[in-house]
């Protein structure tokens, strides 16, 4: 019997839950160079700005920053390069389908390690209105409010 081990989060992309209500999760996982998974294995990276874009019958990530590898000289590569994603075909066109409908778009929520491999969870997500994050907020608040009340 074999214990594997847990998943190691690396980043993860807060702001995606405040801006998009998230309809289906993917998990994908990315295409890397030696050097950037060193840079992941340290924590540095960064998903706020990243997206996902289908191109030619493919997933990519843009904008997701890995930092530079500080022993990484000659081989490191560009810190916001585009990212292949490996998902197969059928994930590939339910996501193409998906972003075709009006306000519907695909954000990445966090990466991870899982095993030794690293692991990026996607989305299919429909955007929010300044309406929709200020009644998200006040539930918040509520819900914050009752629990300090029944500890007191």
């Amino acid at each position: 019997m074999s214990v594997s081990k847990p998943e190691k989060l690396i980043a993860q992309n807060k702001k995606a839950f405040h801006d998009f209500f998230i309809d289906e999760t993917f998990q994908a996982g990315i295409s890397l160079v030696g050097t950037e998974v060193k840079s992941l294995r340290e924590g540095r990276c960064n998903l706020k700005e990243s997206f996902i874009r289908i191109e030619g019958g493919s997933a990519f990530i843009e904008g997701m920053h890995i930092s530079p590898y500080s022993h990484g000289n000659i081989f490191n590569v560009d810190a916001t390069r585009k990212r292949r994603l490996l998902l197969n075909r059928g994930e590939i066109n339910r996501l193409h389908a998906a972003i075709t409908r009006e306000g519907y778009t695909i954000v990445p929520l966090r990466i991870y390690f899982h095993k030794a491999y690293v692991k990026l969870d996607i989305a299919i997500a429909k955007g929010k209105k300044l309406y929709d994050k200020r009644d998200t907020a006040a539930k918040k608040t509520q819900e914050r409010d009752i629990q300090r009340a029944l500890k007191n």
